[in-house]
């Protein structure tokens, strides 16, 4: 069960929808939330100079009064709230947040025009990714849609289908194995895919060749079934699809023509965003996709 949250914000307009999905989620599954927001003080900067002094007592300040206002309006919604202010480097103490909490889910908000420049500042969104003890949780936002979050009601979050894609690594099962709680707590129902990249053929398309990728197609969809039969064991309802073409856009026209509320979708965490799918594949639909995206980086590199 994901029964504790980490949401970290820096009240900016990204981090409103970002805000909507934590308290959202909180709400649902009846789980506490911890806000933690992070006045960022660079190593270097010496603590001891005045002009430090004011200048990292005036951010407390503001954070503080702005934590007491969100915290306010996620107590009127029933969810257990606590906060934190914490000064340092945004990405360190996010992680370092989520391994004192123990927490179930981080969520962060993203800033769709410049790819994975993050709410908080800069590369944090994929540094937490990088270094974070359990699962995050982005939430992206168009430049253009930011100023309409602000003034407009913020739209239901609804989780009704979760986009699972997978290659049948380690990270990908562990993915699966996070979409399933999702699922479950959600009382939603999980789409796997799996995509077959593009191959170079021979000028000879022979009769053998084409029998060679329908044993290869089959054989795909074999193991597809195979963590079908796994899902419906925990009692949630799944499809799965093997599609064509290129991984990332792959999977990004699945999410938005089936479509998915939400993609849940593993990573290696060694290099950045190198993920367990291919290459960059995490990183391009952390940066185009328009719904949220829950990375789960592999098990054996995860240390608590």
């Amino acid at each position: 069960m994901i029964k504790r949250i980490l949401f970290a914000t820096d009240f900016s307009r990204w981090a409103l929808r970002a805000e909507n999905y934590a308290c959202a989620l909180a709400c649902s599954w009846k789980a506490s939330l911890t806000v933690l927001s992070v006045a960022e003080f660079m190593p270097g900067l010496n603590p001891e100079y005045q002009v430090n002094q004011l200048y990292l007592a005036d951010l407390l300040k503001q954070a503080s009064a702005r934590l007491v206002d969100l915290k306010g309006r996620a107590e009127r919604r029933g969810i257990a709230v606590t906060s934190r202010v914490a000064t340092g480097i945004p990405s360190e103490e996010v992680i370092a947040a989520a391994k004192a909490e123990e927490s179930d889910l981080i969520v962060v908000g993203t800033r769709g025009k410049t790819g994975l420049e993050h709410v908080l500042l800069g590369s944090t969104a994929e540094r937490v990714i990088r270094g974070a003890p359990c699962p995050v949780l982005t939430v992206r936002t168009e430049p253009t849609h930011a100023e309409a979050e602000e003034s407009t009601p913020s739209s239901p979050i609804t989780l009704e289908r979760i986009l699972v894609p997978v290659d049948f690594s380690d990270c990908s099962h562990a993915a699966l194995e996070y979409a399933i709680v999702i699922a479950r707590q959600a009382e939603a129902s999980i789409m796997l895919m799996h995509v077959l990249e593009p191959v170079s053929y021979g000028l000879d398309f022979t009769l053998a060749h084409s029998k060679s990728r329908e044993q290869v197609r089959d054989s795909w969809i074999a193991r597809l079934e195979e963590l079908a039969s796994s899902c419906r064991t925990a009692h949630v309802r799944v499809e799965f699809q093997l599609r064509g073409a290129l991984p990332a856009d792959s999977i990004l026209d699945a999410a938005q023509t089936l479509p998915s509320d939400l993609i849940v979708m593993g990573t290696h965490g060694r290099r950045g965003l190198s993920h367990a799918l291919s290459g960059s594949v995490a990183e391009a639909v952390l940066r185009k996709g328009r719904c949220p995206v829950v990375t789960v980086r592999s098990p054996k590199l995860v240390a608590r």
